[in-house]
């Protein structure tokens, strides 16, 4: 109840303060961990300004206790402002602008419209949608790239209540005067960051142009670049920004460690940790060749594996998503389009086979496992050549990771200068980024 008064008292002062409340006034919290283990286990989506309704139907469906974002973006949406919101990945930002958008859209016989960097994440969270919005008669629709256009547009011509879109294909449909958003009362723009790392700026400035000024809008991050400030600035209505974790963080229940490996060997270290860790598994390859390779390794060694990348069709992405999520297969071999696109629970192991080429990705990729205060381990192989990567990673995360060699035995740490006792080749960068899954195919998912 506290913590409640404070977000009414603070939306109050925001009314009398004008447009200084983004840069001035934030709600924080500097551990969303934390934030559960105080406060969160006495709290419910009661006194939230959730009507009867919805909480009956959030009931139904077993969510009881609101997790850090969803207790304070929830409140202050529902009351109809802008938000921002930064929250690590797994912090449940779909609930925290699902339940506004349902609400007012219920009353306000408005469209809404969330747009998504992925179509993993885009048919995730149109399922969370459809499950909540569709016992209340609401429509969805799933607008994205790497399938058949026509059912979209049958789906479009019914006119849905709600939108979920990866930018480049609600583009083409939207030109292509298959929809109009004239009537989008309510944009979201989730994992914004994302977006704008994938290209999508052009696109997100052509489809705004599309959507009314008089609307809310969402925004949900788990980082805070210039970027994202440029947009909240140039698009949204005195946005107040919710911040439940610092840019970078890591959940608490994440245990973290970096092996260094050569190249070489890192097959065999995975083979090593697979048969030692018995649940399920998430493997991140730099490029989907190397996906597609390890995951035929993996197999091999006799381990049920798949693989999600770009060269494979939407159909099979959805397929190897639904193996994993349901247990068919207990290893999924992935590149950095599944950083935020997988929301499965009781990822026991993230292992980073190589490196993520932007340092942002890191706390993305282990974000997949310790989700809503689970506990879950994250192994990364690093080259010995890549000690100013590990830095790197460090400097985001705000910790010293410990380091190990292929056999177990723990190494120095890693400094700021690149170099280890333990390690005497090279102290450089691994040469250059290599083009990674995302090229060529930048902004059209």
């Amino acid at each position: 109840m506290f913590l409640n008064t404070c977000i009414l008292a603070l939306c109050w002062a925001f009314v009398n303060t004008g447009a200084t409340r983004f840069d001035k006034l934030k709600i924080t919290c500097d551990n969303a961990g934390h934030m559960s283990k105080n406060l969160n286990q006495k709290e419910t989506f009661h006194n939230l300004g959730i009507v009867p309704a919805l909480l009956s139907r959030l009931t139904e469906m077993g969510f009881v206790e609101p997790t850090p974002i969803q207790l304070k973006a929830i409140p202050v949406a529902t009351a109809g402002e802008d938000v921002v919101g930064i929250a690590q990945t797994g912090s449940g930002k779909t609930l925290a602008f699902s339940i506004p958008m349902i609400q007012s859209l219920g009353a306000t016989k408005k469209m809404g419209l969330i747009l998504l960097p992925t179509r993993e994440l885009a048919v995730q969270v149109e399922e969370t949608l459809r499950g909540i919005a569709g016992a209340k008669g609401l429509r969805t629709a799933l607008v994205i790239g790497g399938i058949n256009a026509r059912p979209q547009v049958r789906q479009l011509a019914q006119k849905p209540h709600i939108i979920v879109a990866t930018p480049g294909r609600l583009l083409d449909h939207v030109e292509q005067k298959n929809i109009s958003l004239a009537n989008v009362g309510m944009l979201v723009l989730d994992e914004a960051d994302r977006m704008l790392d994938m290209g999508f700026a052009p696109q997100l400035n052509r489809i705004l142009a599309y959507v009314p000024a008089d609307r809310q809008t969402m925004l949900f991050s788990a980082t805070m670049p210039d970027e994202i400030t440029k947009i909240a600035q140039k698009y949204m209505k005195k946005p107040l920004r919710i911040e439940v974790a610092r840019p970078g963080t890591t959940a608490d229940t994440i245990d973290q460690e970096i092996f260094i490996v050569e190249k070489k060997d890192k097959l065999s270290l995975l083979g090593k940790l697979l048969n030692e860790y018995k649940g399920a598994i998430l493997v991140f390859s730099r490029t989907k060749h190397g996906a597609k390779k390890i995951a035929a390794a993996i197999r091999t060694k006799g381990h049920s594996a798949d693989e999600l990348h770009s060269n494979r069709s939407q159909s099979q992405r959805q397929q190897a998503l639904k193996g994993f999520e349901r247990g068919l297969y207990r290893i999924l071999v992935a590149t950095d389009i599944a950083a935020r696109g997988i929301d499965v629970d009781n990822i026991e192991l993230v292992i980073n086979f190589d490196l993520p080429s932007q340092t942002d990705d890191y706390t993305h990729r282990i974000g997949r496992t310790g989700r809503a205060g689970r506990s879950g381990k994250a192994v990364s192989f690093a080259e010995p050549d890549q000690n100013d990567d590990i830095v790197k990673i460090q400097e985001l995360i705000k910790m010293i990771l410990p380091i190990k060699s292929p056999s177990g035995h723990t190494l120095p740490p890693v400094k700021k200068d690149g170099r280890s006792k333990a390690r005497n080749k090279g102290q450089g960068n691994s040469g250059g980024r290599r083009r990674d899954d995302r090229g060529g195919r930048r902004g059209r998912r």
